[in-house]
């Protein structure tokens, strides 16, 4: 009987009275030692919300049954950021584009699939009913599994990296700091040691890497937040600009609930317009994501940012012209 089994059980033993009972009959019909029943015990009572009290009278552990109602079991036991992640870390070890995660995961992969299988747990249909779609993601590719390893083994890397923006191919020595999934594609962030600085690399464009006997230079984790998480998007660096956005009244209604930044400003104008203010340092992908709200949303500064996405939206409009 495992731990879900044995919670129900519970369950079905204290509903079905109102004399208590002591710990050596509760663990003989369970079959369970006392340190885990008291676990589940403690499972029942914190974490499911059950009314369960110890009285000595009544003879050991009851259902408390002053309310009214009589207490029923959760149909489903998470919360829905725990089940999201659930699915979401199943979705992951399944990848099969560059085997890696399978490969080296599959008895967490395995005991996964049990879970969500499980009688007790209703996600039988979870496969179908929710559905977690992978948007303009790109195949992890074979670099994953040496760049992970090097990371997880402090180790320096090298590499080739062929960048998309330029088209070029170049050599890097790096020390991997973490690896990062973002908007549905793996980066590797690192101390690039040729250059004395911190960068990203998008783990698909590493290839023929190879992992070094030196150890990897740490950066400390503070320099690492300030540097990733200060800016805008993936791109790293200290923010140095301030975007200023202003969005239609209708628009106001989706994007009031969207968080862009943990630093982000915003406010409501008298019109109904919504201003929203973003620290970057690398306009790029902020642009990309401007672009998206087409005519729903305004630049007010800086004016360069405004100038790169009027001149984007004048070139994609020729596209259109008769």
């Amino acid at each position: 009987m495992d731990r879900f089994d044995r919670i129900f059980q519970l369950h079905k033993i204290f509903a079905a009275r109102r004399t208590g009972l002591a710990l050596e009959n509760l663990t003989a019909r369970l079959e369970c030692s006392k340190s885990t029943l008291l676990r589940d015990l403690a499972v029942l009572r914190d974490q499911l919300h059950a009314p369960i009290r110890f009285d000595g009278e009544a003879g050991g552990y009851r259902y408390d049954r002053s309310n009214e109602h009589l207490y029923e079991l959760p149909g489903l036991w998470f919360s829905s950021e725990e089940l999201q992640a659930l699915l979401i870390l199943r979705r992951l070890l399944g990848d099969r584009d560059g085997g890696v995660l399978q490969d080296h995961l599959a008895p967490l992969t395995r005991r996964l699939d049990e879970l969500t299988r499980h009688r007790r747990l209703n996600l039988g249909e979870s496969a179908t009913r929710i559905r977690l779609p992978a948007l303009a993601a790109r195949p992890t590719g074979p670099a994953f599994q040496i760049a992970a390893g090097a990371t997880l083994q402090r180790r320096k890397l090298w590499m080739e990296y062929h960048a998309r923006g330029d088209n070029r191919i170049s050599d890097r020595t790096v020390s991997p700091q973490r690896i990062t999934w973002y908007r549905e594609n793996w980066y590797l962030d690192v101390w690039d040691e040729d250059r004395g600085a911190l960068r990203s690399f998008s783990v698909d464009r590493i290839t023929r890497p190879r992992v070094l006997d030196e150890r990897a230079t740490d950066v400390p984790e503070t320099e690492l937040d300030a540097h990733y998480a200060s800016s805008y998007g993936i791109f790293g660096g200290v923010a140095d600009n301030l975007a200023v956005l202003r969005f239609t009244a209708e628009r106001a209604r989706w994007v009031a609930d969207e968080r862009w930044h943990p630093q982000q400003e915003s406010s409501f104008l008298s019109d109904g317009r919504y201003e929203l203010r973003i620290p970057y340092r690398h306009a790029h992908e902020l642009v990309m994501d401007i672009l998206r709200y087409g005519p729903d949303v305004e630049v007010v500064a800086p004016e360069e940012l405004r100038r790169e996405v009027a001149d984007r939206l004048q070139r994609a409009s020729l596209l259109y012209e008769t």
